[in-house]
């Protein structure tokens, strides 16, 4: 007699495709999360290069960023109703000194840059500066940083392009929504091009 199951024998064939998806899900899961674990493994990667090229970069920008103080130092003789601009320029020296993170401190660096372009023209206009022996020491040696800046800027950049073309990508930019940003650019355009006296 029937107990209404079915013919024997079906439900543990029943049983055992149940148990066969239920693998082939647990499968899919575990390699959907080990993919995606990858595709943050390698933004993670790429991020800790940009962490690399920086460290490179760092330090020519901290002994660039003390040769701007002294040209900062000799101008207030000089310029002293541009005392606002070398405050301003001043207060982001040591922003840059306490900022975290290669995006906060690449922005803060871009902003140092812009405020010396201005500066560079104000310069211009004093003559007694421009012939300053130690002005002319400093121009010196701002452009020689500036020349090895330049080099390591371009590889920073090489490596934030990467960065930034990676976690823009299709599946990446599903993992990096969460928590990766767009990184910025060091723009640097050389100073000491622009800064007033002779050229050697």
């Amino acid at each position: 007699m029937s107990s209404g199951r079915g013919p024997p024998g079906l439900h543990d064939m029943t049983s055992g495709l149940e148990f066969m998806a239920t693998v082939l899900l647990g499968l899919l899961a575990l390699g959907l999360v080990a993919y995606l674990v990858t595709l943050y493994n390698s933004l993670i990667q790429v991020w800790n290069n940009i962490g690399k090229a920086w460290g490179n970069i760092d330090v020519l920008l901290l002994q660039r960023n003390d040769e701007i103080a002294k040209l900062i130092d000799l101008s207030r003789a000089y310029v002293s109703y541009e005392a606002d601009s070398l405050d301003a320029l001043t207060r982001l020296r040591m922003r840059y000194r306490t900022v975290k993170g290669t995006a906060r401190k690449t922005t803060t660096e871009n902003a140092i840059g812009a405020s010396m372009r201005g500066l560079t023209r104000v310069w211009e206009g004093y003559p007694d500066l421009k012939a300053n022996e130690p002005f002319l020491q400093i121009q010196e040696r701002v452009s020689a940083l500036e020349d090895a800046i330049a080099d390591r800027r371009a590889f920073f950049n090489e490596t934030v392009q990467i960065y930034n073309v990676q976690r823009e990508r299709i599946p990446q930019v599903l993992v990096a929504a969460l928590a990766f940003r767009t990184h910025p650019y060091l723009d640097l355009p050389p100073l000491a091009a622009s800064m007033p006296g002779p050229r050697v």
